[in-house]
């Protein structure tokens, strides 16, 4: 297999019921994208294990991972990007409401401009008036005090260049961030209409209190690391001649090719 261009994360915890038919998504909506799929079974109580092992099998694209007890979405996502092979890193959430296909148009529009993320807005979202309230709330909080140009923060498709993520500081609930964190290190991150799907089977695993409350002190934390953060900087080889600085202002330095 040759290095992929991109690695879908997967992070999942008792979806059984749901990833066969999800894989089999991701599988025809990147027929033409040489890809991986790294599946992390959060602790499932489920059969999840023991489908994805048994698929891994047939299927060398598909390379899943198990956690004996469950550590969230957060440390699965951070855990399975420093495993991956791919230039970019795609996540999506393993209930289905993500639409695989609209993986190609994100990826797409990460190789045509120079970002380090594209997020998608669930413009139309599929869920209860609970879990729509929340998100409506903590998406204009964040908003209003991070000011990262996100409408949709939470939302579990994106498409993030791996080097760029991988620099991220870990904390639990980072997923919730992303935009914010990459531009506290010089990326820039922009947003994208998807699709949204109601879930077919199971449950979510998330609620007003670890879905709104839990967030509000990771917040002030990247409040904070954003207030410190002196990124962009422009960085001048000492090599270079003034006629042709080379300079960086992202927070990575690049290499001339």
């Amino acid at each position: 297999m040759q290095q992929p261009l991109v690695s879908v994360i997967i992070p999942a915890k008792d979806e059984a019921d749901n990833l066969p038919h999800l894989l089999d998504e991701i599988a025809a909506a990147l027929a033409d994208v040489e890809h991986e799929v790294l599946v992390v079974d959060d602790g499932s109580s489920d059969a999840s294990w023991s489908l994805l092992t048994q698929r891994a099998a047939q299927d060398a694209r598909l390379r899943p991972f198990h956690h004996t007890r469950g550590v969230g979405q957060s440390t699965s996502i951070w855990q399975a990007a420093h495993q991956a092979r791919g230039t970019w890193l795609a996540t999506l959430d393993g209930d289905g409401q993500n639409d695989p296909a609209d993986l190609p148009r994100l990826l797409d529009k990460a190789l045509r401009e120079d970002v380090a993320l594209v997020a998608g807005h669930r413009v139309s979202r599929r869920d209860d008036w609970l879990k729509r309230l929340s998100s409506r709330v903590a998406n204009g909080v964040r908003s209003a005090l991070l000011k990262d140009d996100t409408p949709d923060t939470g939302c579990g498709l994106k498409v993030i260049r791996r080097d760029a993520f991988v620099t991220l500081p870990y904390f639990d609930h980072m997923h919730r961030f992303l935009p914010a964190l990459i531009q506290s290190q010089g990326g820039r991150c922009v947003s994208v209409p998807i699709n949204h799907r109601a879930r077919q089977a199971g449950q979510s695993h998330y609620g007003l209190n670890n879905r709104l409350w839990a967030g509000l002190i990771d917040m002030v934390g990247v409040m904070w690391l954003r207030r410190r953060s002196r990124l962009p900087a422009e960085l001048v080889s000492q090599q270079t001649t003034d006629s042709s600085p080379n300079l960086t202002t992202a927070g990575h330095a690049k290499e001339k090719g």
